[in-house]
């Protein structure tokens, strides 16, 4: 067994010294590309710690018969918690006020005032699983909820609007989708200039949903007044201007990590593993596999 936590960026060649002769791997966001699998001859297993396939190339694996397994609803809860939190944070000053406050200042109102959560407009970009549970926590706030999501029949939602009325009428912008074609730099510089210049943008899904140098633009430039953000186009982002600017919160993708997920994810990935070696369809099967391939 070979332990190698990711604790920054892994380049295809690092993730290849790790796996080329292992029969199955568990992982995070690892670039596992066509030639990472073609060239790990006896893997027959992805089992990945959350429910993102964008890093592995989903039609190398089926065409090479290894299975990729997620851990689908185990993570859930912790997003949404940490996507309110972040809304939380940005609004009540939180950060800026511990750091204050941590250098003997005592700043209370005028620019360091904190706003309200509640009575806000909030839109969630994406109403999957995760963007239920972040509207659910948010019916305390008592907010005027407004959802965008092509993939929702309308009466899921009355809420449901279009992403530029979305955006041009939520005070906060909260992001929940998966990272495919159709959503890469789906928040781009027209996206942000549609907002309202005190508009909050959280993103808490993937960092290329965000076209991240259009976000410092406007964040620099005033056209929105702040970000929180759990991801990033480039992890750990520590070349981004965007770390130098002073109304943005970040945290370090752990969106989905708490003691009680990643216990439960990590149980279900062993699981996946240990299914697909002895023959057996894992839970959570993301690509055809077995008969059914």
């Amino acid at each position: 067994m070979r332990v190698a936590p990711k604790r920054g960026a892994r380049s295809p060649d690092e993730l290849l010294a790790l796996c080329a002769d292992a029969a199955g791997a568990i992982v995070s966001t690892d670039p596992f590309t066509a030639a990472v699998l073609r060239d790990s001859p006896g893997l027959q297993v992805i089992a990945r710690v959350g429910v993102g396939v964008d890093s592995i190339d989903m039609n190398a694996a089926t065409e090479l018969g290894v299975a990729i397994a997620t851990t689908p609803g185990a993570n859930e809860a912790t997003v949404a918690d940490h996507a309110v939190a972040l809304m939380l944070a940005l609004l009540r000053r939180i950060p800026a006020n511990d750091a204050e406050v941590r250098r003997g200042e005592w700043n209370r109102t005028g620019v360091y005032t904190p706003t309200l959560l509640t009575g806000t407009t909030v839109g969630l970009v994406g109403y999957g699983n995760i963007g239920r549970r972040v509207a659910q926590r948010l019916a305390g706030f008592d907010v005027e909820l407004l959802v965008a999501d092509p993939a929702m029949a309308g009466s899921e939602a009355p809420r449901a609007v279009e992403l530029a009325e979305l955006l041009s009428r939520a005070d906060i912008v909260s992001l929940h989708c998966p990272l495919i074609p159709a959503t890469r730099h789906l928040i781009d510089e027209e996206a942000l200039r549609r907002m309202q210049p005190h508009a909050l943008l959280v993103n808490t899904s993937r960092g290329e949903v965000v076209d991240e140098g259009a976000l410092f633009r406007a964040l620099r430039d005033g056209v929105i007044a702040g970000a929180a953000l759990d991801v990033f186009e480039i992890e750990p982002p520590n070349d981004s201007p965007i770390m130098d600017l002073p109304n943005v919160v970040v945290s370090p993708h752990v969106g989905g990590i708490s003691t009680t997920s990643l216990a439960e994810m990590t149980r279900r990935a062993t699981e996946s593993v240990l299914d697909v070696l002895a023959g057996r369809v894992p839970q959570g099967l993301a690509n055809p596999w077995g008969d059914d391939a």
